[in-house]
């Protein structure tokens, strides 16, 4: 399967970026010449990753008749501190609510999710990212 996203420049730095038929405004910082009229394009790679193995984790645990009230998906990344201040590590925790839910489901949808199902997060365990997560009933 292919993908493809167009992005066109609208000055300075600020590029509007078609993914899916959807626009997001990809900008840089005022201090780096942009005009801060979106997310930076790093931090999306972290929205990614958490839009990923967060459908996943849904759908699997619907399948599994788990009902979830409320579920949050919080991911944060180290850079390297050198230029290309590459990722060198992703920390995903998994926030959940609801009534009678089952631990042992829910670590077996991450764990699905993380090593069979979320192409994000393989493509970034490929790439060498140290990958980490945790579970939190809030």
């Amino acid at each position: 399967m292919k993908h493809r996203t167009e992005s066109t420049w609208k000055g300075k730095m600020k590029f509007d970026s078609e993914v899916n038929g959807h626009h997001i405004m990809i900008d840089s910082a005022e201090k780096f010449g942009g005009e801060d009229a979106g997310p930076r394009p790093k931090p999306l790679m972290l929205a990614a990753l958490a839009g990923c193995t967060g459908m996943d984790v849904v759908s699997l645990l619907k399948k599994m008749r788990q009902e979830i009230e409320y579920f949050n998906v919080v991911v944060e990344g180290d850079t390297e501190d050198e230029h290309p201040n590459a990722f060198v590590k992703m920390h995903t925790v998994y926030e959940f609510r609801g009534k009678d839910l089952d631990m042992a489901k829910i670590e077996k949808a991450i764990d699905l999710s993380i090593d069979r199902y979320c192409g994000v997060s393989a493509v970034y365990r490929k790439a060498g990212i140290e990958m980490t997560h945790e579970i939190r009933m809030v």
